[in-house]
């Protein structure tokens, strides 16, 4: 799935000249942690997140340096200071605006996400806000495919373990594990050694996740091994 298959398009935005007061009371209105600050001309000039607002003279939370930081000159920056002072979203919006495309796969919009500390991404095309992802999208996108997947025509037996077999030839940390699945009327029935609860709850995972699998069946026991290379 795609950028364009789960984002909103429906994007409450403000302009640059939008008073910190009013980009408070629309997150409040709305349901909303940030908004996208918007030229005349529609492209993204920053965005202003809940976090944005967190230090603010209005209530009390602005930063405050110790003593011996400001003997050192490492006191409040004149970023900080318009920060916590300015009066519109010019000021207090973070310019670095992490985007994706329409067609950027959510694989890579949740590595986004998680690799910046960030709950939403604007999707642009050709510079312009077209949409917005965020976390609750991502799991709005796993709920379709996960009905999709469940929906889907169950395969055979056959087809099924070779598709499990594939599975695991591709996932390292099954590389050395004595395991034999065995697979009747969709469920699955796995046989073999583990070393640990994790390779036989990952088991249990990739199987259930092979589609045409009805249930799995655990015959796994535990047992510490070396395989020889």
């Amino acid at each position: 799935m795609q950028a364009k298959d789960v984002m909103t398009t429906r994007v409450i935005s403000v302009t640059p000249e939008t008073p910190v007061a009013q980009i408070a009371q629309t997150l409040l209105d709305n349901g909303i942690s940030a908004v996208p600050v918007l030229t005349t001309s529609g492209e993204v000039a920053g965005i202003v997140s809940e976090g944005d607002l967190l230090h603010r003279r209005e209530i009390d939370t602005e930063r405050r340096p110790s003593w011996w930081l400001r003997l050192l000159g490492g006191g409040e920056s004149a970023r900080d200071y318009t920060k916590v002072h300015g009066m519109t979203a010019a000021d207090v919006m973070t310019r670095s605006v992490v985007s994706a495309t329409e067609d950027t796969n959510l694989n890579e919009i949740a590595h986004l996400l998680e690799g910046h500390g960030i709950k939403r991404v604007p999707v642009l095309r050709d510079g312009r806000l077209v949409g917005i992802v965020s976390r609750a999208d991502l799991v709005r996108g796993l709920a379709v495919r996960a009905q999709t997947m469940a929906n889907t025509s169950v395969a055979d037996d056959r087809t099924i373990r070779e598709r499990i077999d594939a599975e695991l030839r591709g996932q390292s940390w099954a590389a050395k594990l004595m395991v034999n699945p065995v697979v009747e009327d969709g469920v699955v029935h796995l046989w073999g050694f583990v070393p640990t609860d994790a390779d036989r709850d990952a088991l249990r995972v990739l199987a259930e996740g092979i589609p045409g699998v009805r249930s799995v069946v655990d015959h796994l026991a535990r047992r510490r091994f070396v395989l020889e290379s």
